[in-house]
């Protein structure tokens, strides 16, 4: 998004959700929150690096206990992987994908999740 910030005040705003920063090297990117929840239910972004090729459209957050063996089954179904996986703090990791249809969602592990092919 070339403003993230305005969009995160928007839900801010709209619908009350609140908001944590995903330190990204000199900017950041913004996690979104129900009201008084700990666990994120999407992102926010701004469309540099690797995001830079992401629609602007909602990223869903799907739960998931070893990303690693998530992403190896997406390409076994015939799904692409959009953005690889990366750290959001802590042990947190988050991976961008694509389905067979053209839809993109995250491949989210939060930080109580521990990957079974983690070093």
């Amino acid at each position: 998004m070339p403003n993230a910030e305005r969009v995160r005040e928007f839900y801010q705003a709209v619908v009350g959700w609140t908001a944590t920063e995903v330190e990204m090297g000199g900017y950041s990117n913004f996690c979104l929150h129900p009201s008084g929840a700990a666990t994120p239910i999407a992102d926010v972004c701004h469309a540099r690096e690797m995001n830079a090729t992401l629609p602007p459209q909602w990223l869903i957050y799907i739960t998931v206990p070893n990303p690693d063996a998530s992403l190896a089954s997406c390409l076994l179904q015939g799904g692409k992987i959009v953005a690889e996986p990366c750290s959001m703090g802590g042990n947190a990791r988050c991976a961008v994908i694509e389905d067979p249809a053209g839809a993109v969602g995250a491949l989210y592990q939060p930080e109580s999740l521990e990957s079974d092919l983690s070093a």
